[in-house]
Parts: structure tokens; C-alpha cells; sequence
């Protein structure tokens, strides 16, 4: 990873930190100037892929903006891969008396990501949007119900569950009960709290706020954006999800069955993963329609996914479950979120 840095009017530093492309179609060569009071990014989008989606954010004094927000002109949205893409910001049209601080910005596509230094994690860009949430399958339980629309923002989500050896390395410990799994399947044994301080340390290493992601980013992210999934991949449970059925009665190491349609892995089965909202029976029912964050107050979490342990049906992408915030259990583990614009 690398940090390029360029001086704009009005003491604006604005500042791009690159990390491995590992999406279809790879942003390169991206380039800031000043022009005036504009900022001009110039970049590249390579790949098989003969149209992606461009995302550009730019924070600035903690607040982060989408380019719908600002007065940005040029290659942004839905674009055809090739050279010579331009982006514009005025800046002056947004703060007319200038910027005092610093600000960072940060171009992304659909399933772009990027790893972290310090763990290994890698993130998987997952562009917001609007889906059914919910039983839209209809055999699902009482608490699944009613199925409602639910949008989201852009958010970034671990690939895989957190593993073992990442939490070693922020930790120091390993309280699985699977340690002879490997350091590369996932860490269980940890409760809601244990996830709290594991986020604590890593964000006060990285300067990232990293966190849980919602219930709701969560199923959108498990049925590849929102989209008509039994299981986090597809309807074919074998083919996505270690479970009772398969499983041998144990973890398995993350990332050995098929993906999602965003690339990512083990959302269904191998273990439970804890989500920050507090868990409500009847929540969908006066669930808000943006950017749902659960209960206000409760007795338990959410937890998502199912587990290495249990039938099919109960690693379906939208089924429900909850522990106390101090429970820990040797099927139960978590995936970590993070905001645009903190990669």
C-alpha cells in the first residue's frame, strides 16, 4: 500500500491510499492535479469486464461525501472499461470559503478490494442499494416476517469470516475450540463483547473504523446485493455452506466452498457470524426503510448465517438468531464492515 499526496488551494491536502486491485475491472493509474479551484482525478478502468461501476468519496473533516453529493462532473456511475477516464470536483462550489484541513479521497468499483496490513482481512466493496428483506422464499420463520424493502449504503465487508490467525494477531490469544482447524478457519468461541475489543485494538492500530456490519447490510451482502438467494450464493446448499450435512461435525478452513455473487465466502454455514444490531421478534414489522440499525435496546444480538452444526434450513440467508452479548460458543464467529472511504 501506498500513500501519494497532492497540495490543492486553500492548504487542501487530499490524499489516495492504494491497495491490491483484486476485482474484475481494476482502477489504475490514478492520478490528482489542481486545476484552478478543481480537483482533477484521471484514471484508468482495466479488465475483462466491458462495463463497471465507479464509485468516488471524499472525506473531509471526518464526514465522508459521495460524488451524488458534490459538484463532481466526469467518469463516475456505470462507465465501459478503457483509458483516460476524468473525474472533476469544484471545490470551491461545495466550500465556497475554501478547506482548512485535510481531505481524503477515494475511487472504487463493484467488488473492488483491498487488504489489511495489519491482519491480512481482505474487503470486498459492496455498492448500496434497495432489496427485499426477509422470507421471500416463504418457509421461513415468524421472526423473518414481514418481508419488507430495505436500503442500504456502500459499505465494505470481510470476504471471509475472521480467521483464527487474524485474531491472534491483534489479540495475542486463540480461544477457538477448533485450534487444530488451522489458523485460517474461523475463530469461534468469541462473544458480542470479545468482537467489541478485538474492533477496539485493530481500529486503534489501522486509524479504520472498523465495525459489524448491520443486520440489514448483512443479508444484502449474503444474497449478493439483495438478490432472490435461498442460501448466501445460490439455492444449492452443498455447493456454499459447510453444515450439518457435510460438515463432519466441525469447522472448515473459510474460503474452500463457492463464493457469492460479490465474491464472497462461507456466509451460509461453517459459523454463526454476530451482527451489531439487538435482536427483535417483531422488528421488521416498523423496521425503517433506510439503513435499518435493529432495536434501540434488547437482551440479545443478532447473530447471521448458520453453522457447521445444523440442517440446511438453517443456513438460508435470511434466517434469524440471537445471543446474549457475552455468550461464546464453538459455532459462533463474526465478519467485519467497514465505511466508504476508509480503505
Amino acid at each position: 500500500m501506498r500513500k501519494k499526496k497532492i497540495y490543492l488551494l486553500f492548504v487542501l491536502l487530499i490524499s489516495l491510499l492504494l491497495a491490491l486491485p483484486l476485482s474484475a475491472a481494476e482502477l489504475k493509474n490514478e492520478k490528482a492535479r489542481q486545476e484552478g479551484n478543481r480537483l482533477v482525478i484521471s484514471y484508468d478502468l482495466e479488465g475483462k469486464e466491458k462495463e463497471a461501476e465507479v464509485n468516488l468519496t471524499i472525506t473531509v473533516e471526518g464526514k465522508t461525501y459521495k460524488s451524488s453529493e458534490l459538484h463532481i462532473e466526469g467518469d463516475v456511475g456505470k462507465l465501459k472499461t478503457g483509458k483516460g477516464k476524468r473525474v472533476t470536483w469544484n471545490i470551491l462550489q461545495d466550500f465556497p470559503r475554501g478547506l482548512r484541513g485535510a481531505a481524503d479521497w477515494e475511487l472504487t468499483t463493484s467488488g473492488d478490494a483491498f487488504k489489511d496490513a495489519t491482519t491480512g482481512m481482505e474487503m470486498i466493496f459492496v455498492k448500496g442499494g434497495c432489496y427485499r428483506m426477509g422470507d421471500t422464499f416463504g418457509d421461513g420463520q415468524s421472526d423473518e416476517k414481514p418481508v419488507h424493502e430495505v436500503c442500504v449504503d456502500d459499505f465494505y465487508i470481510g470476504k471471509y469470516e475472521v480467521t483464527q490467525g487474524q485474531w491472534q494477531s491483534v489479540m495475542g490469544s486463540n480461544p477457538s475450540s477448533f485450534k487444530n482447524c488451522g489458523e485460517n478457519c474461523p475463530v469461534e468461541q468469541v462473544s458480542w463483547k470479545d468482537v467489541s475489543n478485538f474492533i477496539d485494538r485493530l481500529s486503534s492500530r489501522t486509524g479504520k473504523r472498523y465495525r459489524l456490519p448491520t443486520e440489514a447490510e448483512w443479508e444484502y451482502a449474503a444474497r449478493s446485493g439483495g438478490k432472490s438467494e435461498k442460501y448466501a450464493g445460490g439455492n444449492d446448499v452443498d455447493a456454499v455452506a459447510w453444515y450439518g450435512g457435510n460438515s463432519g461435525s466441525k469447522t472448515h478452513p473459510v474460503g474452500r466452498k463457492q463464493p457469492n455473487g460479490l465474491g464472497l465466502y462461507d456466509m451460509s454455514g461453517n459459523v454463526w457470524e454476530w451482527c451489531n444490531d439487538w435482536y427483535g421478534s417483531d422488528y421488521y414489522g416498523s423496521s425503517p426503510r433506510d439503513n435499518p440499525e435493529g432495536p434501540s435496546s434488547g437482551s440479545g444480538r443478532v447473530n447471521r448465517g448458520g453453522d457447521w452444526s445444523i440442517a440446511a434450513g438453517y443456513v438460508r440467508a435470511a434466517i434469524r438468531y440471537r445471543d446474549h452479548p457475552v455468550a461464546r460458543s464453538l459455532n459462533l464467529g463474526f465478519r467485519l464492515a467497514l465505511p466508504p472511504g476508509q480503505r
